[in-house]
């Protein structure tokens, strides 16, 4: 079974190793220890716990929308450039940074500026999973 150590399970959560620390320590998130005494969290178990933070992190208002789409990447807008017709809109979801050109009038009604939390809610008929140890 894959585990990960601490800090890179920080790094896929997109939080500080401390943090992760903690939410073991409180009994948020299971770990072991390995033969040397190291925590691990055992890769099932951090699914688990970033499926349901991102279901309970999601304001309320967002449980009464219905979409076919199921990538979500709850972030903070750090750019908005906008022009006469278009807007290209940038969000820090974590350790993704998200780029969405949209029209400008859609920027405007979503009130996008930066520092505003925003969702990036992606559809896409072609998506690359890329693995850096199938083990």
């Amino acid at each position: 079974m894959t585990t990960f150590r601490i800090s890179e399970a920080a790094g896929l959560l997109g939080v500080s190793a401390d943090t992760v620390r903690r939410w073991v320590d409180g009994g948020r998130l299971p770990a072991e220890r390995d033969e040397h005494g190291h925590r691990r969290v055992p890769g099932a178990e951090l699914a688990a716990f970033v499926r349901d933070q991102a279901r309970g992190g999601s304001p309320p208002e967002q449980a009464e929308r219905f979409s076919s789409a199921r990538n979500r990447l709850r972030g903070i807008v750090t750019d908005v450039v906008r022009d006469g017709v278009m807007a290209q809109v940038e969000i820090q979801a974590g350790p993704f940074r998200l780029v969405s050109l949209m029209s400008r009038e859609a920027a405007d009604e979503l009130g996008l500026r930066v520092g505003v939390v925003a969702e990036a809610v992606v559809k896409s008929t072609n998506v690359v999973v890329e693995v850096s140890d199938p083990g």
